[in-house]
C-alpha cells in the first residue's frame, strides 16, 4: 500500500481516502455499494476505510462519512510534518485545522493530539480550531502517514426522508439511494427505469443524482402519491406513468425492481416469473429486491446472472437484494 500511494502521488495522480460506516443490519448492503462504486479502483480497503483513485462525492452514499483528498505521504509523522513545511497547503488568507482520523492505526488520545499539533505547527497559514476554512485530515495506515483536505457529506438527501406520501413498508431514502448507486455507479448517459415505483422513493434518489429515470406502477394510488412526491421536490410528474410493467416498452440500460408485496399476501409465482421475464426484456442490468428468498431461482430462470447479493434487516423484516446482469 505504501509504495502504491507514494508512487501515485509522485506521478501526479490524485489519491482519495474514504471512511464509511453502517449498522450491522445494513453491513452487507454497505459492502455491496462500496464494491459497486469503487470496483477494482480500490488500492487498499479495511473495515471502515478505503483508498482509491475514484473521485466520488461523499454525499452520494448514505454510508460514506468522509472523503480526504490526499496531498502528502510519509513514512513517519515527523517526515510528513517536514513535507508539510515545504508545501503551500493552505491558500493565502484562509484558515485551517488538522484533525487525526481514527479509522487507521490506533493511537492513544494524547498521541493523536500531539500528532495534530506537530503537523499543524509546520503548515504555513493561520490555524483556527473552531471555524476553519479548510480541515486537513491526518491518518496512519499500516505505518504510512497521509495528510489531505477533508470533504464531509452535506446529506442534502435527508430532505427526502419526510415525503408528503409514503408507505410504512416502503424503501427508506437511504436504502433507495444505495440501490441506485448499486444499479448505476456511473450515471453518465444511462437511461433507467423503476417499473414498480410505488411512491417514487427510488425515482427521487436517482433524479437527485442526475440519473435519467422513468417510473411506472399498476396502482393508481401509488402513481398519485409518486406524482405528489415528485412535484414536492421539483421533478416533472410526467416521469411516472400508470400501467402494467409487462406492457412497458424499452429498452433501458438499467432497472430497479422492488417486487410488490404486503404483509397479508404473497405475489403468485407465475406473476413473479412474468415480471422478471419482462424486466429481462427491458434492461440488461437490474437490481432486484424481494422479501422472498425463493425469488433467486426465478431470477436465474428469467435469464439473469446474479453478480452480487445481500440481505438487509429491519427487525424481523428481511429484504433480499440481487445485482443481476443478462
Amino acid at each position: 500500500m505504501k509504495e502504491h500511494v507514494q508512487q501515485d502521488l509522485a506521478d501526479g495522480h490524485m489519491v482519495y481516502l474514504y471512511t464509511y460506516a453502517s449498522h450491522e443490519t445494513e453491513a452487507e448492503l454497505c459492502s455491496m455499494e462500496m464494491r459497486a462504486l469503487f470496483g477494482s479502483s480500490e488500492e487498499y480497503r479495511k473495515e471502515s476505510l478505503l483508498l482509491s483513485q475514484q473521485d466520488i462525492d461523499p454525499d452520494r452514499s448514505p454510508f460514506l462519512s468522509l472523503r480526504m483528498d490526499v496531498l502528502l505521504s510519509g513514512n513517519s509523522v515527523e517526515e510528513l510534518a517536514e513535507h508539510a513545511s515545504l508545501r503551500q497547503l493552505v491558500e493565502d488568507k484562509k484558515t485551517f485545522k488538522v484533525i487525526f482520523i481514527k479509522s487507521g492505526d490506533p493511537y492513544p488520545y494524547e498521541d493523536q493530539r500531539a500528532f495534530e499539533r506537530l503537523v499543524g505547527s509546520r503548515i504555513q497559514g493561520r490555524a483556527d480550531m473552531r471555524k476553519p476554512d479548510i480541515t486537513l485530515g491526518l491518518i496512519s495506515i499500516q505505518g504510512t502517514w497521509l495528510l489531505g483536505i477533508c470533504h464531509y457529506p452535506q446529506r442534502t438527501w435527508h430532505s427526502h426522508i419526510h415525503k408528503p406520501q409514503n408507505y410504512s413498508t416502503g424503501l427508506s431514502a437511504a436504502t433507495a439511494r444505495t440501490l441506485v448507486n448499486i444499479m448505476a455507479p456511473d450515471t453518465e448517459g444511462l437511461r433507467a427505469v423503476d417499473p414498480c415505483c410505488g411512491m417514487g422513493n427510488v425515482l427521487i434518489e436517482a433524479l437527485s443524482m442526475g440519473l435519467d429515470i422513468r417510473g411506472r406502477d399498476i396502482n393508481p394510488l401509488a402513481i398519485r402519491g409518486a406524482r405528489t412526491n415528485l412535484e414536492h421536490y421539483g421533478y416533472p410528474v410526467e416521469l411516472v406513468t400508470l400501467g402494467d410493467m409487462n406492457e412497458l416498452d424499452g429498452p433501458f440500460d438499467a432497472a430497479i425492481l422492488d417486487m410488490p408485496y404486503n404483509l397479508c399476501s404473497v405475489l403468485p409465482t407465475e406473476e413473479q416469473k412474468r415480471m422478471l421475464a419482462s424486466l429481462h426484456r427491458l434492461a440488461p442490468r437490474a437490481v432486484i429486491v424481494s422479501t422472498e428468498e425463493e425469488v433467486r431461482s426465478r431470477i436465474e430462470e428469467a435469464g439473469y446472472r446474479i453478480k452480487v447479493e445481500c440481505k438487509v434487516w429491519k427487525g424481523s423484516f428481511v429484504r433480499h437484494v440481487w445485482l443481476c446482469e443478462a
